[in-house]
């Protein structure tokens, strides 16, 4: 009993931590549209695939996650431009 109230409270625990604002992921958003305009359908389905196989999307979106929506979070501004959008 004791052990499963354990259990219990740290996931509460961690189910509170996790709960936010998720942000805007700007860098997973701008892998993607460069990919969008890199080729023909066929050339971006390859990156796509290459992408997905090499891990550019998965360490865009943890990256998004954990560093720069955090950034944006606690200071206000994501050090990540959106799509669309060229630095200053």
């Amino acid at each position: 009993m004791r052990k499963s109230l354990r259990v219990l409270t740290a996931t509460l625990g961690l189910t509170l931590l996790t709960v936010s604002c998720y942000g805007p992921f700007n860098a997973t958003r701008r892998v993607h549209e460069w990919n969008g305009q890199v080729g023909s359908t066929w050339v971006n389905e390859g990156v796509f695939l290459a992408f997905v196989i090499l891990p550019v999307y998965s360490l865009a979106s943890l990256g998004d996650a954990l560093i720069f929506n955090t950034i944006e979070f606690w200071g206000g501004e994501n050090p990540v431009n959106p799509p669309g959008v060229t630095g200053e």
